[in-house]
Order: structure tokens, then sequence, then C-alpha cells
């Protein structure tokens, strides 16, 4: 069924809006390239990938608007608890159907009342995790699902409950049936793109970016500027000295024969982590005798515990790496206490930095270049709205007791549920009262960790910060995503120079444009129908492990 139009003028913009037999009248706006994705999803199954704040949710309900005329169920998951009931609360805005026809499933419900519920109701929407349990004992069958809408597809690889829910749709429902997949970024690793489009039936693409065609005129201006700041000469001394630590232990791991180079410049967290992959494998077999193992696992540790305090001093500042010292501290005072941060903090080298450290009176240069940034902002719009991103909760901590002495700000912090030592975290209900008071202009600035860039209803901004770039295109995406959807948008990030800030900046923007080539060069062979999902690309080979040599 195709949406027909109604056009409605209001103070001198021509707003045109969706009219369809279940979508309320005069509430969605008529967005072309909204109406052509929403059609071909309904002629094959496919993964729509758009930035946040344009509009994937009402490609959905289109979507779901032109099946209801059938006699058949929608299911619609998302991979939270505030998602689930961010999208209840859409379709029920937006849908003429009765609002016990759309109902959430959750752990809560006893199964007996769920079996009955999902005999009885039209759309449900709900976490897989409930929907795979419900499954796995039989309780609920796919067979009369028409459309499964799977959010945040990007998750569909590996063990996660989509891939099992998409799987048993597959056997339930032998024909007639559709899959929708949304996300603002799949990735840019190909195999993991192929993964979800293969875990999800995929068999069309639909990709936009605020740029394109038919998106520009509805999408407000959006400037991304960096600001680059010196490291203090105070840090050099510390940095010197766990420089020195961490290219000892390198070097251990370079005669074990684990790296191939012990060069700092050219080592990452992401090397250090395959490595320890490898030293599980290795420890799994036995190959090695078990003292000489012991020291490559302790060299091994010590070296991800220096490269992460490195990582600190460079990109955070001396109070986030005074915290860090502390907690390993803690941590040899336990019982069973780590032996590698034992070892780590009696190294003379560390305990050198440590002394240094407690002594140093400088902090990051970011922040007072980020309360420039915010006061300066709030000084030319009172009414601003901004969100402040950042890695850490030790930093967000520093951050909101920066920013509280500038007078124009109402700073909350906005970080997970998980309680960590000595930083108890927010539940659901404080996370939602702090984004409604956001929304109603009691807080003006959210400092947030990475649980503000994916599914919560957090409102548009006007200015949006990273205290750090992150390497992950996909996080990178959401978070840009978070500013210029109701209003002109900017985008600052703060980079300091000569640290692994420059390195996953740089990251970042690569991977997000090799995303978007993979995903159109999938699209275009799909299309022209040369080829399925499972022959677009040769699977790579693994890489070869040390144990492959033994």
């Amino acid at each position: 069924m195709n949406p027909k139009l109604t056009k409605t003028s209001i103070v001198f913009l021509l707003i045109v809006y969706l009219k369809h037999d279940f979508i309320k009248p005069d509430s969605i706006e008529y967005r072309e390239y909204q109406v052509n994705i929403a059609k071909t999803c309904l002629e094959s199954n496919t993964l729509v990938v758009l930035p946040t704040g344009l509009g994937k949710t009402v490609i959905a309900l289109i979507v779901i608007a032109s099946l209801l005329s059938r006699k058949c169920k929608i299911l619609f998951l998302a991979p939270t608890k505030p998602l689930v009931n961010q999208h209840t609360a859409f379709l029920k805005q937006f849908l003429t159907l009765d609002e016990d026809e759309i109902v959430i499933f959750t752990g809560e419900i006893s199964p007996d009342k769920r079996t009955k519920l999902w005999k009885e109701t039209k759309i449900i929407v709900s976490t897989p995790q409930v929907i795979e349990n419900d499954l796995k004992n039989n309780r609920i069958s796919l067979e009369d699902f028409c459309l499964i809408i799977f959010d945040e597809a990007h998750r569909a690889v590996g063990e996660y409950s989509y891939v099992f829910v998409a799987k048993k749709y597959k056997e339930q429902r032998k024909k007639d049936r559709r899959i929708l997949g949304m996300t603002a970024s799949p990735g840019s690793d190909i195999d993991r793109i192929l993964e979800i489009c293969e875990n999800l039936e995929i068999n069309n693409v639909e990709i936009r970016s605020r740029y394109d065609k038919d998106v520009r005129p509805y999408v407000h201006g959006l400037t991304i500027e960096w600001k680059l700041v010196e490291l203090p000469e105070e840090f050099n001394r510390i940095i010197m000295l766990l420089s020195e630590v961490l290219s000892e232990k390198l070097g251990m791991l370079k005669t074990a024969g684990l790296l191939e180079t012990a060069a700092l410049s050219r080592i990452s967290m992401r090397k250090l982590l395959e490595v320890r992959n490898i030293i599980q494998d290795i420890l799994e077999n036995n190959v090695l005798p078990s003292k000489e193992m012991y020291k490559i696992l302790m060299a091994h540790t010590i070296a991800l515990k220096t490269y992460h305090a490195l990582e600190l001093i460079k990109t955070q500042g001396a109070t986030a790496l005074r915290r860090y010292f502390k907690r390993i501290q803690s941590e040899t005072l336990m019982k069973k206490g780590n032996n590698a941060s034992k070892h780590f903090i009696r190294d003379r080298r560390v305990i050198e930095a440590m002394l240094h450290l407690k002594k140093l009176d400088v902090e990051h240069p970011k922040l007072k270049v980020l309360s420039e940034i915010v006061e300066d902002q709030l000084k030319k719009n009172r009414e601003s709205r901004i969100i402040i991103f950042t890695q850490y909760r030790d930093t967000a901590l520093q951050i909101l007791d920066q920013i509280s002495n500038i007078k124009e700000v109402k700073a909350a912090r906005f970080v997970g549920q998980t309680t960590k030592v000595e930083d108890k975290g927010l539940s659901q209900r404080e996370q939602e009262k702090i984004i409604r008071k956001f929304k109603d202009g009691e807080y003006n600035t959210l400092v947030a960790t990475s649980v503000a860039e994916e599914g919560l209803d957090i409102p548009s901004t006007d200015l949006v910060i990273f205290y750090e770039p992150i390497p992950s295109e996909i996080r990178s995406i959401q978070r840009k995503g978070r500013t210029a959807r109701k209003m002109k948008g900017r985008v600052v990030i703060l980079i300091a120079k000569k640290t692994q800030d420059e390195a996953y900046y740089w990251s970042s923007v690569r991977k997000e444009k090799l995303m978007y080539n993979q995903l159109k060069t999938i699209n275009l062979r799909l299309r022209g129908g040369k080829a399925k999902i499972d022959d677009l690309y040769p699977k790579k080979e693994q890489q070869k492990k040390l144990l492959d040599y033994m």
C-alpha cells in the first residue's frame, strides 16, 4: 500500500504529511527518501543504514503500516529495555491501532501470560533475549509473523540473540517472511558486514548519508572541527618512565615470537589484545614450559597496563592516571591480588612516575579548551544543548567538576548502569530522569560515556564535543548523530598532538569511508543480480597463529 499525501501550510513552511489508513493524520512528515526506502523494504529483506536522526524508525513505521492489513503479526526487536520502551511509545503515538494491540515483552511478565499475549497481539516489541528464551522453551512460534525488525542490526553477529531469532524465523516460516535490519553503521570490516547480511537473510542494502541528494532537503547544516592541543612539558618525565617499562615488555614479547616489532610507534591496544588471544591458545594447548609461559604472560599483562597508563596521561591527564594507579594499588591489597599488578606497581620506574605524578599540579590542556568552547557556546545561545562524550567515567567526573564553574552551565553526568569500584552506575530510571531534565532545560549539558551513543531517546543538541577521538567508526557516527537533527549542529573533536588521539581520529575517518564504499559495492552487486551474499567476497583466510608453526 503506497502512502498518499496531504498538504498543510504552517508559518510559511509547506509541510507535507504521510497519509495512510494505519498512520494518524498530520503526524508524520513526508520525506521522499524514507518512503522510497520503505518501498524496497516491502519488496525484499533489507538492511537500512542511516545516520542517527535521519528517521530509521519512521521507515519501520511505514513498513509496519503497509503490512497491517494482512492477517499476520509483526515483531520489533531492540537490544535494550529503554529502546524497547521508546519504540513502543513511538508506535502507539503514530499508529491508528488500539494501544493494547502493541505490547512490550519483558522477562518480568510470566511465561504463561507471555504465551497468551503472543497469540492475541498484533505487534510485539521486545529485547531479543526474551524471544530467544521463549523459542528455546517452545512457548512461542514465529510462523505467523510476516515481518521482524532488527534495530541496531550491527549486533547480528556471533552468538548474539538476533542470530538465533533470525535462524528460527527461517525454520518456522518457510515463505513470505520479511526482515528489516536498521543501523547507523554496520562497521567497515567486510566479513562483519557480510555476516550480518547472511544472518539476517539480507538481499538489499539501503544506505544514505546526510550528503545524499534526496536527504539534503531534510537535514540541517553540520560543521565538524578539531582542536589540537600540546601536551605540557611536565608530563614528559612520566611518559618517558612508562615508555621504558612498555618497551622492555614489548621486547620480551618480540623475543618470544609474539610480536613482529617492539617499536612503540607500531604498537596499538588492538595488537596487544591479538597477542593475548595467541597466549591463551598456547596456554590451552600447553605448548611451552609453564615457567617460561608465566614470564611471557606476566610481560604481556604488564604491557597492557602500561600502555593504558600511557594513554591516560597523554589523552586524559594527571587525575585520570592517579585514579588508575590507585585502583591498581587496591588490587594488590586484596587476598587474591593480581600478581601482574604487584609486579607493575613495584617497578622502580613506575614508582618514580607515581612520585612525580603526586607532585604534579598541571592538568591536561583539553580541560581548558573544553571549558572555553562550552562557555562560548552558552554565551552565544543560552538555549543551547551540549553533549560532551568521553571514554572514561573518571574523566567524566573531572569534566563535570571543571565546567560546573561556568556560570551558564547546568550539567549532569550520564553513565551506564554498571557499578564499579567507588563509582555507582545510574539505574534506568535515573537515566530517564536526567534525559527528561535535559529535554526540559533543567540541564543544558550532559557529560556522557558510551551509554549515550546508542539507543537512548536523547533530544537533538546543537553542540557535540568529543573529549577524545575514538577508533570505532560505528561509535563515531553515533556520536555525531546526536546533533544537527532539528537545528544546525556542530561537532568539536579535541586531539592531543603526537598521541593515540591522532591515530584514532584518522582511523575512524578511514573506516567510515571504507564502510560506505563496501556497502555500496555490496548493494550494486546484489541489485545487479550477479551474486548472493555468500558469493560476494571470498572468506578471509584465518591468520596463522604461533601454534600453527609448532
